[in-house]
């Protein structure tokens, strides 16, 4: 096992006929951003909740190293030991925030949520790190009481942004963060996201049918087509210099828009 910090080998998936991913195999280290891209109906978003242990393969392996260094195959993890990676070393950000928060808890509560899962029970700290990361997704502190449907589309996603990244995870699921948002709030996540990801080190799997997020966001890239994986690479190189025709076709209709 390499130092990496995922390991994902032959991972494969059927959905009766339909072969949603079929033997990716792919690793990803420390503070490396990785943008899994195609079409509606590709295998991406199958693929991220594979190897996020949201949906088990019908063969293939992920592996993760733990802070300790040990490296642990997904499917050997107890549910208790699942949650609490999905709590504190993990993050996940919806295309939909109302997915990843509790909508009738306060903006505080959702950001104290993760920390209490690292065992911190005192109550004014919670408050002050909640507040403080309100203000680094550029919510003002004062909003800290209110619920998240009272948010938003955009101060959503920022909300869940924090939620996630309180508890300084080591690596982020992304699944279309800024899908449905209008443009100009989409330019505004994204640069946040960008700072965040340069200033915690993190490590991200980013899903995008958005070439020019995926371009802003990682550093490599798998391009995918009817579960499988046809081009993978830097970033900038496969979308300058695709080569095969799905991914030249993917990269010329973005650049014909």
């Amino acid at each position: 096992m390499s130092a990496a910090l995922l390991v994902a080998g032959g991972i494969c998936k059927r959905y009766g006929a339909i072969q949603a991913c079929r033997d990716i195999s792919f690793e990803i280290g420390e503070g490396e951003a990785l943008a899994i891209v195609g079409e509606s109906g590709s295998g991406k978003t199958t693929l991220l909740n594979l190897i996020a242990g949201l949906t088990a393969p019908d063969a293939g392996e992920v592996h993760y190293r733990l802070r300790d260094g040990a490296v642990r195959d997904l499917s050997s993890l107890s549910e208790a030991e699942r949650r609490a990676l999905m709590r504190t070393d993990w993050g996940f950000v919806h295309q939909d925030a109302a997915r990843g928060l509790r909508m009738n808890v306060s903006a505080g509560g959702n950001i104290g949520e993760r920390l209490m899962a690292l065992g911190d029970r005192h109550y004014g700290r919670i408050r002050a790190a909640a507040a403080r990361w309100l203000e680094r997704v550029e919510i003002p502190a004062d909003r800290l009481d209110d619920a998240p449907w009272t948010y938003s589309g955009g101060m959503r996603q920022r909300l869940q942004i924090a939620r996630n990244l309180v508890t300084s995870p080591r690596l982020v699921f992304m699944d279309e963060p800024t899908g449905g948002l209008d443009v100009s709030v989409q330019a505004r996540l994204l640069d946040l996201i960008r700072g965040l990801i340069a200033e915690m080190g993190l490590a991200v799997v980013l899903v995008t049918h958005d070439l020019a997020v995926a371009r802003l966001l990682s550093n490599r890239i798998l391009v995918m087509k009817g579960g499988e994986v046809i081009e993978s690479g830097l970033t900038d190189r496969v979308l300058d210099d695709p080569q095969t025709p799905y991914a030249q076709l993917l990269v010329s209709s973005v650049l014909a828009v």
